[in-house]
């Protein structure tokens, strides 16, 4: 599945992942609700940031576009969708600064790739994971339409999985629209 585009939205363009990415990825993988909600990746310094981009690069199991501002280029969050071992389908994933959250920048980006992913061959369902004490992320992946689906256990970490299926996905694109 190609997933290389670039996409455009009132106030944001969305762009893969790139190597010159790597102080952005630095700050956000560094910043306090990364840690407490995502996990601690250990990324240190630029370079770390920098291998931490080359390994999603060279997985192709795991797409990463960064979220910047239209007016000042700013990079402020990531979507990922990523197909996870112990899920059957594609998980979507955000994750935006500190500074530009409650502002709507996720939501608008989140459906903006999900439009987009649509669009690919093969995509039935799409899944979204995160810890149940993430009330923000929660909410925005309610507002989706992504529905609660199951409590699952990966590496001693309880895990709350939502689901939504092309055809509902498809429906709430249409009506926010």
């Amino acid at each position: 599945m190609r997933l290389d585009f670039i996409l455009s939205t009132d106030r944001l363009l969305i762009e893969p992942l790139s190597i010159n990415d790597s102080s952005f990825i630095f700050e956000l993988l560094n910043s306090e609700g990364w840690i407490k909600f995502i996990g601690n990746r250990n990324i240190k310094t630029n370079a770390d940031a920098t291998t931490y981009i080359q390994n999603i690069l060279a997985n192709e199991n795991v797409h990463y576009w960064v979220a910047k501002l239209k007016d000042s280029k700013a990079l402020v969050g990531i979507i990922t969708f990523i197909k996870r071992e112990y899920l059957e389908h594609h998980d979507i994933g955000f994750a935006f600064l500190p500074a530009v959250s409650k502002k709507g920048f996720a939501y608008e980006a989140v459906m903006a790739v999900l439009n987009q992913i649509m669009k690919a061959q093969g995509v039935s369902q799409i899944l979204a994971t995160t810890i149940p004490e993430n009330n923000s992320s929660i909410k925005l992946l309610n507002k989706i339409g992504l529905v609660f689906k199951e409590q699952i256990e990966v590496d001693n970490e309880i895990i709350h999985v939502y689901e939504i299926s092309k055809d509902e996905l498809q429906k709430n694109i249409c009506t926010k629209h």
